[in-house]
């Protein structure tokens, strides 16, 4: 993703706010549009596609943990969530519906529009690597393909992947049969650098084990190593 072409849709009810992340993000060359709302939000997405957004969770009537599930369940489209200063639980539970990062209020705006950059280049980096397309993982029927960041089970269905998801499975798929530590985790995707480190990659593969294992309360995949971290089982082919 290019961050010069990347466009922002930003659901803040603050209107002082909206109009500070908007002014910021225009003058870092992105394009933004500013709503408030739940019903706004979807009059926006109606007129065109959006390759981020920017959502606060305190908003009138619908709550972004709520705009947060139903969008991850109908879109790919990555979300940032914006949390009150202090309110862990929030970003724990941001994350466990699928959003790929958060940031705290107050905010620096430097901050924000690097965490914002760090989302895009995550879902577009892997194929402006491999513009071939032969970056194609395959292990125990399911396959992977790194350039169209495209997973698929062993029946041949598409598995819809968060941002966040795919790139701890390709992280997990370039490191099979060894033991990772969350830290190594997080520099593996470029994880969230702030707050609950350890759960947000815990959520991440409890999400991971809910979408690709049998029986996600064993899993045989991406196994725990207690006290150590993860290790993803598997005997990967790469074409």
């Amino acid at each position: 993703m290019n961050d010069f072409a990347a466009s922002v849709l930003v659901v803040e009810d603050d209107t002082e706010i909206g109009a500070l992340i908007s002014r910021y993000l225009q003058a870092n060359q992105m394009s933004v549009a500013v709503v408030e709302n739940g019903p706004d939000m979807e009059r926006a997405l109606g007129e065109r596609d959006y390759d981020l957004m920017l959502l606060d969770i305190n908003l009138p009537g619908e709550d972004g943990l709520s705009i947060c599930r139903r969008i991850r369940a109908e879109r790919d489209m990555p979300i940032v969530i914006v949390t009150a200063q202090g309110e862990d639980t929030d970003k724990i539970v941001g994350l466990e519906l699928g959003a790929d990062d958060y940031v705290s209020k107050p905010f620096n705006p430097r901050e924000l529009l690097a965490r914002i950059r760090a989302v895009l280049r995550r879902t577009g980096d892997q194929a402006a690597r491999n513009p071939g397309g032969k970056n194609v993982y395959k292990f125990s029927g399911w396959t992977v393909n790194v350039s169209a960041r495209e997973v698929t089970a062993p029946t041949g269905t598409k598995v819809a992947m968060t941002a966040a998801e795919f790139d701890l499975l390709y992280a997990l798929c370039e490191h099979p049969n060894r033991v990772l530590s969350r830290d190594q985790l997080l520099g593996l995707t470029h994880g969230p650098v702030e707050g609950p480190a350890e759960r947000s990659i815990d959520t991440l593969i409890s999400r991971l084990r809910q979408k690709m294992e049998i029986d996600p309360k064993s899993p045989k995949l991406v196994q725990t190593v207690r006290s150590e971290g993860y290790m993803f089982v598997a005997q990967v082919m790469r074409r």
